[in-house]
């Protein structure tokens, strides 16, 4: 079975989701991973309004577009975040900030991430990704120095957080996919052990594999689907360049721009940087992945009009049907 190729809303959130949809339909998108951002979903008024859902079902109906995941990265980010600062209130909304008290903004962002999964459910869909935040993720640099014991209730902390949230994915009969990032409390691969070990390895939480962020850290994509073989929930794909070679940069990005020429890596769009595609979905043929392929186009020097219609045909270019049978097995008949 061939996957389908959906468009992720989030960098487009300044459009509503009727014109996203007419673009992605006009690519030929199959479908959309609609962001819980900018006009394209409010998972509070989904949760409780029928109308609201089928109004927002009937436009995609209308240009013959399928949901097949929900995203909402923003909110899942204040869940375990600290500090909460101004950087959270440009991001969560007024609902979720409320007078921007730490914990109360962490308590209304959990509630949005329970409230997602009733409306991912309403809405015909079984995955939502996001991120989960982290409350260690300022220790990065481990100095001042950190303690054991300090990191240990970084992941307590998320546990003691996601675990509830989790309780009504249970229940909704939804998965859970985080995107492994900096940031959040899993972003490379011994951060993802961690955190799956944290939360005890509940199938509710799985992963979305986005190939971007690991990338520039240096880890492989490809042995990452193979080791977390059943925990592929959902794909995104965005594509980096790396360009660390006049000793100059460095891997943590200088604090400059992401399209500044001095910067050691940048994102671009799917299929113009470095990811070992063919590689990466081969794998993906491997452990049985038959979920949606989602671009998220980001590309500081490419117009998104030209990158979502450049990167769906290059994604489709990858995705042909597997044999029925080992190419050798003919020589069997001799």
């Amino acid at each position: 079975m061939i996957r389908p190729v959906t468009l992720f809303t989030g960098q487009w959130a300044d459009l509503t989701l009727e014109e996203v949809a007419k673009l992605a339909s006009g690519w030929g998108y199959d479908g959309l991973e609609i962001a819980c951002s900018g006009e394209h979903l409010d998972v509070w008024r989904a949760a409780e309004d029928e109308g609201y859902v089928q109004e927002r079902l009937a436009i995609l109906e209308k240009y013959n577009l399928k949901l097949y995941a929900i995203s909402n990265h923003l909110k899942g980010q204040a869940v375990c975040d600290n500090p909460i600062d101004f950087r959270h209130r440009e991001i969560v909304g007024t609902k979720v900030w409320g007078d921007g008290e730490p914990e109360g903004v962490r308590q209304r962002a959990a509630e949005e991430l329970k409230l997602t999964a009733v409306a991912a459910r309403k809405l015909g869909v079984d995955t939502v990704v996001g991120f989960t935040g982290s409350s260690i993720w300022q220790y990065v640099a481990m100095f001042p120095p950190v303690s054991k014991e300090v990191i240990e209730a970084g992941y307590d902390d998320f546990a003691k957080r996601w675990n509830p949230i989790m309780d009504v994915y249970d229940s909704e009969g939804v998965k859970f996919a985080l995107e492994v990032h900096p940031s959040e409390i899993a972003y490379d691969y011994y951060t993802t052990v961690k955190t799956l070990t944290s939360i005890d390895n509940r199938k509710a939480f799985g992963l979305n594999w986005d190939p971007s962020h690991m990338h520039w850290q240096d880890i492989d994509p490809v042995n990452f689907i193979l080791d977390f073989a059943d925990r592929i929930y959902h794909v995104d794909c965005k594509d980096t360049v790396v360009r660390r070679n006049d000793g100059r940069v460095g891997r943590l990005g200088s604090h400059l721009g992401w399209d500044d020429p001095n910067r050691g890596w940048t994102f671009v769009s799917t299929g113009r940087g470095q990811i070992d595609w063919q590689s990466s979905f081969r794998a993906l043929d491997t452990i049985g992945y038959k979920g949606p392929i989602s671009v998220e186009w980001e590309d500081s020097g490419m117009d998104r009009l030209h990158g979502a219609e450049e990167a769906l045909k290059f994604v489709r270019s990858l995705l042909w049907e597997t044999p029925a049978n080992s190419f050798d097995s003919v020589f069997k008949q001799a």
